[in-house]
């Protein structure tokens, strides 16, 4: 008997994968979404070997393509029949100063990040208020609590967009409609998507660690969470209070 059905889109990797495989030992039936499908493929037959009665379904998803977005998440839920939560994962890490000839890199992170995100809201929130239920998951980031320097600054204005976002939903109070909305904001979590950053960064932790704090805030239904919470919490705390000469130092 499965414990519900989730979609995760920006599965093929990293956060995603490793979400996908710790909900399936928690007993969901997966969706799992990306553009690289043979890389799904090799992640949901993991999955079904380790757990003979789990269903995984692998959709080929860039989750830029608006109308792919819309079209994937209705036949995920229509194919499973209902549609328990949805992780709006899928994202983006390039990124240059801004001002310094890397328009490019930074509006292909906008577009990902943010835009992408709203087009996945939009089709998560569409099935779940017409089921009057649901669970949307938005995965931010440490970085979105305050404006930061350099490379990342485009990264953390859309991290701050997607947060906002659920914080909207958050405000008109759907969850009296029957759904949820979680705000998950992940530290320094070793992914593919930060492999080349130097390995003894401070508080980087390993996939696997990072990912169950994840799993354990998402299950708990959390509104908001900085995860692992330690010494997250806290640095959230300054970050968000500090003034910007100390911010600096932080970020």
């Amino acid at each position: 008997m499965t414990k519900g059905t989730i979609l995760i889109t920006g599965a093929s990797s990293g956060l995603g994968a490793e979400m996908a495989r710790q909900f399936a030992d928690l007993g969901y039936d997966l969706a799992i979404t990306a553009r690289r499908t043979e890389r799904l493929d090799q992640l949901a037959a993991e999955i079904t070997a380790k757990h003979a009665g789990r269903r995984v379904v692998t959709r080929a998803l860039d989750v830029t393509d608006d109308d792919a977005v819309f079209r994937v998440f209705r036949e995920v839920a229509a194919d499973f029949g209902t549609l328990d939560r949805v992780i709006i994962n899928a994202g983006l890490g390039k990124g240059a100063p801004i001002g310094k000839g890397r328009y490019d890199a930074n509006k292909a992170t906008a577009m990902t990040n943010f835009v992408a995100a709203l087009a996945q809201t939009e089709a998560a929130m569409e099935i779940f208020r017409a089921q009057k239920s649901g669970h949307l998951v938005m995965i931010s980031s440490v970085s979105a609590m305050r404006g930061m320097r350099s490379a990342i600054t485009t990264y953390a204005a859309t991290k701050a967009g997607v947060a906002a976002l659920a914080e909207g939903l958050i405000n008109e109070n759907v969850k009296a409609k029957g759904i949820d909305v979680s705000i998950i904001y992940p530290g320094y979590i070793r992914s593919e998507m930060n492999d080349k950053v130097e390995q003894k960064t401070k508080f980087m932790v390993d996939t696997e660690t990072g990912v169950r704090a994840m799993v354990k805030a998402i299950e708990a239904r959390k509104e908001k969470a900085l995860v692992p919470s330690w010494p997250w919490v806290p640095l959230g705390f300054a970050l968000r209070n500090a003034p910007m000469s100390v911010v600096r130092k932080l970020s």
